[in-house]
């Protein structure tokens, strides 16, 4: 009687019922099952959100700053407020310590690393308003033997802080020069209004100047006869003072003559009076005759007197009338001097009107180029400056836009170490699983078909590894995909088609192909970019990520999980086909060539046997 040959389906169904036939065998395979969601779920639930968890990290502040106090006299506490920014956002683990607590607390591990305000914090960050500007510093303690991560995203903290403290501080130094402008602007505008009435005022002075030059050229040419009159009048005068001198010279004579005869009446009365007595004549007599006598001394008295004043008046009019010459001779001496001083007030008088001409006219392109100046000074209120100062410290906004996103760190993880999780599954099948089935004793199976019937089980149960991870990264870590089903479908591709390929190394090597297969893993897990970007990888290895199958498996997950089609998809997928169709061809000629393979014990068959 001839035996049937069975198939390779009925042989792999013999396989798995085989294992599930024991309890150890049924525990084992359940063990197999759960491996790749232990690996993808414990990783992926550790670093689930790294960075909300930083507020747990300790870290130490040290606000050594003074303060300092404006040219306005506003006091300024940079530091404190530095510190209460930070305090109230809570990135850290925040606590405020003196310098030498900081310093030992990072040395010994009590803090990730401290942060260290100085001193001249405040006078440093206002020091731009004055003479001597200079940065101000924030330095950070680190110990990399903390923890090398968190220093790192330490310094992005400490980045982003002093990004906003250069903003706030640029927003301010914007905001008063802005102000300055605006006081600028408004000194234009008076200045402009001050040369508009500076250049009428110039206008009115140069029209005196005009009428000033016409009224210095009339009389100009109105003194210019003076010096010949003067001078005649000066001799004249001269001549006057000449004759009122003689006059007055005879005056005085006659004046002189007067007084001799009155004093020669005196003495002849006297000599009149004796020789009346001499002749005897009596007292009536005498009395007779000086009466007579008497009465022309009288006249002689008042013609003296008169005689006395008309004399003074002479000398008096002779020298008035020589003062009056002399003065007409020295106005004559002066009048070419007048007359030369009059012709240069005239030509002075040309020169100023000419010079406030080209004064008016300089004021009037003062007027208007000070009024186009302050047209150009845009006008600006509080308001409008504090949104020019926010413009010019970040004149740069982000307006971003994701195609797809991943919400956390896990999330960004999860297609990577669902892709990983997926080879380490079917790597540790065949440290269970045969990867070539042969039929019973009697049975007369071909090799390539006792190669399939090795891949059939291991491809089962990979199916239920990726199920079941699916399951428990999206239910029981929250990593929810925007396709689950499309999610599971390709997961179960990359699950059939890994297994594929380790079990192609098996079947071709045996115990050497498994550690090919580990090394395969290893490649892939240096190039396929599932945490930094492929391009950054030495150049020597981007071929490997071109070709390797993990690469195409970890693009796939994103496009699906993130939600984002793409037709890269289409390729992934036919990547992968064509990677698992040449492993199966592999296993099946290596089964070819070999014919009818000797029986390989599997694990639970060992355990089997042993009870």
């Amino acid at each position: 009687m001839t035996s049937r040959t069975p198939t390779s389906l009925r042989l792999a169904l013999r396989e798995l019922r085989s294992h599930f036939s024991t309890r150890l065998g049924a525990v084992t395979i359940l063990a197999l099952t759960l491996v790749p969601s232990i690996y993808a779920g414990l990783y992926l639930y550790a670093n689930h959100d790294p960075y909300g968890g930083l507020d747990r990290v300790p870290a130490a502040l040290v606000v050594s700053d003074r303060g300092t106090t404006t040219s306005d006299g506003r006091d300024v506490e940079a530091g404190n407020e530095v510190a209460a920014q930070l305090l109230e956002q809570g990135d850290f683990d925040w606590q405020r310590v003196d310098a030498a607590d900081a310093r030992s607390g990072v040395a010994h591990g009590d803090y990730d690393f401290a942060l260290v305000i100085p001193p001249d914090f405040s006078a440093a960050l206002t020091s731009s308003a004055g003479s001597d500007p200079h940065q101000a510093q924030l330095r950070m303690v680190t110990n990399d033997a903390n923890s090398y991560l968190s220093t790192t995203i330490a310094n992005t903290v400490i980045t982003k802080v002093r990004e906003a403290i250069s903003e706030r501080v640029s927003a301010e130094a914007t905001s008063n020069f802005l102000l300055g402008i605006s006081d600028v602007r408004k000194e234009l505008v008076q200045g402009a209004a001050g040369a508009g009435t500076l250049h009428q005022g110039i206008d009115k002075a140069g029209a005196g100047a005009e009428r000033l030059a016409a009224g210095l050229d009339t009389m100009a040419a109105k003194v210019a006869p003076l010096p010949d009159k003067t001078a005649q009048l000066a001799s004249g005068a001269g001549q006057v003072a000449d004759g009122n001198a003689r006059i007055a010279a005879t005056g005085d004579r006659v004046a002189d003559a007067v007084r001799r005869v009155r004093s020669d009446y005196a003495a002849n009365r006297n000599q009149l009076i004796a020789t009346m007595k001499a002749r005897g004549l009596n007292g009536q007599q005498r009395g007779a005759v000086l009466s007579v006598y008497d009465r022309v001394g009288g006249r002689v008295t008042a013609a003296e007197h008169r005689v006395g004043q008309l004399s003074g008046d002479l000398d008096r009019l002779a020298d008035g009338a020589r003062q009056v010459a002399d003065g007409n001779r020295a106005m004559a001496d002066a009048m070419p001097a007048l007359v030369d001083g009059m012709g240069s007030a005239r030509d002075g008088a040309g020169t100023v009107s000419a010079g406030l001409e080209q004064l008016s006219q300089g004021s009037a392109q003062l007027t208007k180029s000070l009024r186009q100046g302050a047209t150009q000074v845009p006008v600006t209120n509080t308001a409008t400056r504090q949104r020019i100062a926010e413009t010019v410290s970040n004149p740069v906004a982000i307006d971003s836009s994701s195609q797809a996103q991943a919400r956390t760190y896990g999330d960004g993880l999860a297609p990577f170490f669902l892709a990983l999780a997926t080879w380490i599954g079917a790597y540790v099948l065949f440290i269970v699983l045969r990867p070539v089935v042969s039929g019973r004793e009697a049975e007369k199976v071909h090799g390539w078909r006792a190669a399939l019937a090795g891949w059939l089980p291991s491809a089962v149960v990979a199916a239920a590894q990726a199920s079941l991870m699916v399951l428990v990264v999206a239910f029981g870590l929250g990593i929810s995909p925007a396709n689950l089903p499309s999610t599971w479908l390709f997961l179960l591709l990359i699950a059939v088609v890994f297994t594929a390929i380790v079990h192609a190394f098996t079947v071709w090597l045996g115990q050497p192909g498994q550690f090919l297969a580990l090394v395969l893993m290893v490649l892939q897990l240096v190039t396929a970019g599932g945490t930094f970007p492929w391009q950054t990888i030495p150049q020597p290895l981007h071929w490997l990520h071109e070709v390797l199958p993990m690469t195409y498996a970890v693009d796939g997950l994103r496009l699906i999980m993130y939600g984002a089609p793409s037709w890269r998809l289409g390729t992934d997928v036919l990547v992968l086909m064509a990677w698992g169709g040449a492993a199966l061809a592999v296993s099946l000629l290596v089964g070819t060539r070999r014919g009818a393979p000797v029986a390989q014990p599997s694990l639970t068959s060992l355990s089997t046997d042993l009870a």
